[in-house]
């Protein structure tokens, strides 16, 4: 076991470096950043101060090493836009991405599993085979879309749900919806096997050779076995959610670190762009490792 995780551990490390690296790179390609910080209306002399300033005119692998070394410690930087630590920004926008998140895993969670029973119960039936299509169609589909048909649907047309804002409670319903929906598919296929083969496993046999009700083997025994992987798949489909939130919280007007980036990208604040990716990238590693040592706990063959 301490082998495992020592090497999931450096895996992870391998890309937080990867994530620096690719990060830091794409920033540069997007033209003049001193340029760009400056204005459109900035003369030849204000762009010189910049770049001078910001150490823009330093080869690029001295600017990776520095930026690299701040990161290490904690310090992401200073936003050309707010002229605040990064940091800062980022703390007071993760709430509401979190609870975007949450929302969401409650959502695809509360969908998912009991349509994946029902599939699994009703294998190869009709009911099976549309509720499989359903989950097709949903991962097909661009949450990007999809978020746009709610606003208009849920918003606009019968005005039962906010369209923007997080305000009360009710305007992290439709954009968790909308993240949901992306992990729906993923977990119910997931439930659904692993209903499958609980129940065909030998104890599900002992139990209904003892009389047990059909309702107390699906949901005691043959659940509890089969919803192991389901929650370990949780903590990774929670990562792609917030990483995912950069989308739905631009479409949905959120005050969230998805949206924060979003208006960096747009105001070519690259400090920030680089920080929200590196932070989502750590968040989304962590709970990857996370799913990787509870389903080594849960089945040790994984740990060889």
């Amino acid at each position: 076991m301490v082998l495992f995780i020592v090497r999931r551990l450096w895996l992870a490390a391998l890309v937080c470096l990867t994530v620096l690296v690719v990060s830091f790179i794409l920033t540069r390609l997007s033209g003049d950043l001193a340029a760009s910080i400056a204005g459109p209306n900035a003369s030849a002399a204000d762009v010189a101060i910049i770049t001078r300033n910001y150490g823009l005119d330093r080869p690029l692998v001295v600017q990776f090493l520095e930026w690299a070394g701040h990161a290490a410690e904690g310090d992401l930087g200073r936003s050309f836009l707010y002229h605040v630590p990064v940091w800062g920004l980022i703390r007071d926008r993760l709430p509401v991405t979190l609870a975007l998140g949450l929302t969401g895993l409650a959502i695809a969670l509360l969908v998912a599993l009991p349509l994946g029973i029902l599939a699994a119960v009703r294998e190869g039936s009709a009911i099976d085979r549309g509720i499989m299509m359903v989950a097709l169609l949903g991962q097909a589909m661009p949450g990007f879309w999809f978020g746009l048909v709610m606003i208009v649907l849920l918003g606009l047309d019968l005005q039962w749900l906010p369209i923007s804002g997080v305000d009360t409670w009710q305007g992290y319903i439709m954009p968790g919806i909308v993240l949901a929906f992306s992990a729906i598919p993923a977990l119910m296929r997931l439930t659904r096997s692993g209903m499958i083969d609980a129940l065909a496993a030998d104890y599900i046999r002992t139990a209904r050779a003892k009389g047990l009700s059909r309702t107390k083997i699906i949901l005691k025994h043959a659940l509890r076995n089969a919803a192991m992987p389901v929650v370990s798949i949780a903590a990774v489909q929670l990562g792609f959610m917030l990483g995912g939130s950069v989308v739905i919280e631009s479409v949905f007007a959120l005050p969230g670190v998805g949206y924060l980036a979003w208006e960096s990208i747009t105001k070519n604040d690259f400090p920030v762009v680089q920080a929200v990716v590196l932070f989502l990238a750590v968040i989304y590693i962590a709970l990857t490792l996370l799913a990787d040592m509870m389903n080594a706990l849960l089945d040790p063959r994984l740990r060889g």
